[in-house]
């Protein structure tokens, strides 16, 4: 692939294309970047597309010139998803933002690869129904598709993998392509859809997505509680899964995490390993849950029970869960910081956390912990100085190196992108070929996002 060959493509784009696309260096540089990495991989050019057959048409040419493709949603995903480390074209989906089917009698909708969770649920707070997906940032449905987002509602409503019923998908050659359908289930074929979804736009490019809603619960409540020691608190998590409490949500946050939220977030609780619990349901089954919860935790040292019934109050507890990252930069403000996740089976979750709080601090490496336990899923963020990047490196190496130990896997969520590529083979082994073949079928000439999931 020549320069030459790269200027004719954005010539055509711009013919096509006039007012949708840019070749500026403010917007290169901020579509070749994610929270996560402050040097930027900046692709060529960035083209906002309005409509599946647009995309169709960009997919077409530059399969002509041999030119990579990168999907790009809000660009909230940490793993280096969005990335041009080949250059290239960035397709930006900020503009294709529409909600174009919903069936409330079948709890379901379709919509544009580019609308945000908080739009989608925006459109339908009137029909009783809720989209339960939610990752934390406001990211777009086609970028949660494509890395198989979860998030803080999985332990109860799953991750996006059981809540996506079709995709429409441009494939690299520039086919328009449909899976799944509206029916709850289905035995004809190959199941596409699954294949498509954690794929991190490296099989083709998804322009449309068709979601399951859920009922809004009739009665929602969260609560805080504070524990001595983190074992307590995972301890109280695994009890409550145990005794088949339908937590909707429960999040943990340790000692350092509660430090910067308090700071951040003016919250009112004490620097103690925490739990962020919500739950949802009818009035006598949510009060039957809190009583539970409550007697499990007290038998576990927990203490300061709080509870948030109003709206409001329940806003400004996930409000300050999910400005997490931002309240973690405080805490050294100017420092680089590596936000990474691993996952492992419940029961394994104490031992896993208490082994990697101990080699964090023996590292003297300033790091939260804050997870969604209920799924055994948790997420480290290391902050550090140039100096120290080497050391964070292989931080990051033994943590993942442990949470295989427990038969785990290197990401729970934020997905392989560049960052992880060198995990999936102590992963997955044998069979990281066999995913090699499934990209090289659908995508011979390697433009799908190229360099990402594998070297």
């Amino acid at each position: 692939m020549s320069d030459a060959s790269r200027q004719s493509l954005i010539e055509q784009l711009k013919m096509l294309f006039t007012d949708q696309i840019t070749t500026s260096i403010s917007d290169r540089e901020h579509h070749g970047r994610d929270p996560g990495h402050d040097v930027p991989m900046p692709p060529d050019a960035v083209i906002y597309p309005r409509s599946t057959e647009q995309v169709c048409e960009i997919v077409k040419l530059c399969a002509q010139y041999k030119v990579p493709m990168i999907p790009y949603g809000v660009g909230s995903s940490l793993e280096q998803h969005v990335v041009a480390p080949q250059g290239g074209i960035s397709l930006d989906f900020s503009k294709m933002d529409e909600i174009l089917q919903v069936n409330p009698e079948d709890m379901d909708m379709r919509v544009q690869a580019g609308v945000t969770r908080e739009q989608l649920n925006s459109h339908i707070r009137d029909t009783g129904l809720f989209f339960p997906i939610d990752p934390g940032a406001n990211a777009t449905l086609g970028g949660m598709a494509s890395t198989r987002a979860s998030g803080t509602n999985a332990v109860r409503y799953g991750t996006m993998k059981t809540n996506v019923i079709g995709l429409t998908v441009v494939t690299p050659q520039g086919k328009i392509i449909k899976t799944g359908g509206r029916a709850r289930k289905s035995a004809a074929g190959y199941d596409l859809t699954a294949v498509y979804i954690g794929s991190e736009g490296t099989l083709g490019i998804i322009t449309e997505v068709a979601v399951k809603l859920s009922p809004i619960p009739e009665k929602i409540a969260a609560a805080v509680v504070s524990f001595d020691s983190l074992e307590d608190a995972v301890t109280t998590v695994i009890e409550t899964l145990q005794c088949a409490v339908p937590i909707a949500r429960v999040e943990l946050l340790d000692q350092v995490q509660m430090k910067a939220i308090k700071q951040h977030s003016d919250l009112d609780y004490p620097e103690l390993p925490t739990l962020f619990l919500e739950f949802h349901g009818g009035l006598a089954s949510v009060e039957e849950q809190i009583k539970t919860v409550e007697d499990i935790a007290q038998g576990n040292s927990g203490k300061d029970f709080s509870w948030a019934e109003q709206p409001e109050d329940r806003t400004k507890l996930w409000a300050a869960r999910h400005e997490a990252y931002y309240a973690n930069r405080g805490l050294v403000p100017g420092a680089n910081m590596l936000t990474t996740d691993v996952c492992v089976p419940i029961s394994k979750l104490p031992e896993c956390l208490l082994e990697t709080r101990a080699d964090l601090d023996e590292a003297g490496v300033i790091s939260p912990i804050i997870g969604h336990v209920g799924d055994g899923n948790f997420h480290v963020m290391m902050l550090y100085t140039d100096e120290q990047k080497t050391m964070i490196d292989q931080a990051n190496e033994r943590l993942v190196a442990r949470a295989l130990k427990f038969e785990g896997t290197c990401t729970g969520e934020h997905g392989i992108g560049i960052g992880k590529r060198q995990f999936l083979l102590d992963e997955h082994g044998e069979s990281v070929e066999e995913m090699r073949k499934i990209k090289t079928i659908f995508d011979p000439d390697n433009l799908m996002n190229p360099g990402k999931i594998f070297f």
